[in-house]
């Protein structure tokens, strides 16, 4: 029986028709599609999204300043296109053997020296291009189970459908909320030497926040995983991605920051300043792979 026809909500753009139609043109659709397809997607959804385009500017202008309004405006689009290229790689990924990726690892050494079998590895990271494959790359290199924690989705059909498409790249997805007990099976997963991976540029309502700098305003970051790390000993360190290519990405892993167990406010706020500060000078230099698509701080 074919889908019934898509409902008005289900044409917003993050919804799981928009999503499950992606999928099925990232995981069927000749290569040439899947390659050339996303940079016309992108700017057809840069031209129709008119508050998204207010949000990436303002990124790039916490990031670069006040630039032209001609170079801002082709810094944008190439955001827009960015994401749906990273998108289709992805979701092209997930569907099995079909294609590989490409993917170079810069700092590889921080995680290995950093990770521990007893106390795991937290790994900081954010809505950069690939971060996903990035994510499965680590999986396949160190042979550890690896445990996102991300915000859950308006669309809860679409956060199903993607988390499924995650759980094809080799990870699984843990929801944040506000429940105290949530963090036992992150803890669990640490102990057992796996490695949890959480977003920091995201704070998400109901996560308890710690107030930074980034670039040139005020920014807010979740102290979960700071916390955590805090906890259990487990060290952090910042990875993150970018697209160079289609299928071909470049990690970049930062040096490893621990926390003590028994730490005061003031050396807490330093360690998550210094994992920020990582962001930064990652975001500063491919300002246009960074999709954080979201009103305030």
């Amino acid at each position: 029986m074919p889908d019934p026809a898509p409902s008005s909500d289900s044409l917003r753009f993050d919804s799981a028709f928009w999503r499950k139609l992606a999928w099925q043109g990232a995981a069927y659709g000749p290569r040439w599609w899947v390659e050339g397809s996303p940079p016309l997607i992108g700017l057809v959804f840069a031209a129709l999204m008119r508050r998204h385009r207010a949000m990436v500017r303002r990124n790039l202008r916490t990031l670069l300043g006040t630039r032209s309004r001609l170079v801002e405006d082709a810094d944008v689009v190439r955001t827009f296109m960015s994401f749906a290229q990273a998108l289709a790689d992805g979701l092209a990924l997930s569907a099995g053997d079909r294609f590989r990726s490409d993917v170079s690892v810069s700092g590889a050494e921080h995680v290995r020296s950093a990770i521990d079998v007893d106390r795991g590895l937290i790994v900081a990271t954010a809505h950069t291009a690939g971060w996903e494959t990035a994510l499965a790359a680590l999986k396949q290199n160190l042979n550890r189970p690896v445990l996102v924690v991300m915000r859950a989705e308006p669309d809860k059909k679409a956060g199903a459908l993607h988390d499924g498409y995650r759980q094809n790249l080799g990870f699984e997805v843990l929801h944040a909320g506000g429940d105290p007990l949530s963090s036992l099976p992150l803890i669990r997963h640490l102990r057992q030497g796996g490695i949890v991976a959480v977003q920091i540029d995201r704070c998400t309502d109901g996560m308890r926040g710690q107030d930074v700098t980034l670039g040139s305003r005020p920014f807010r970051v979740p102290r979960g995983p700071f916390v955590l790390a805090s906890m259990t000993g487990a060290p952090i360190v910042p990875v993150f991605s970018m697209r160079t290519g289609f299928l071909a990405y470049r990690i970049e892993a930062g040096e490893p920051v621990h926390i003590a167990r028994r730490t005061d406010e003031a050396a807490l706020g330093a360690s998550i300043q210094r994992v920020v500060a990582a962001l930064e000078s990652f975001l500063r230099r491919n300002p246009t792979q960074w999709f954080h698509f979201v009103d305030g701080p």
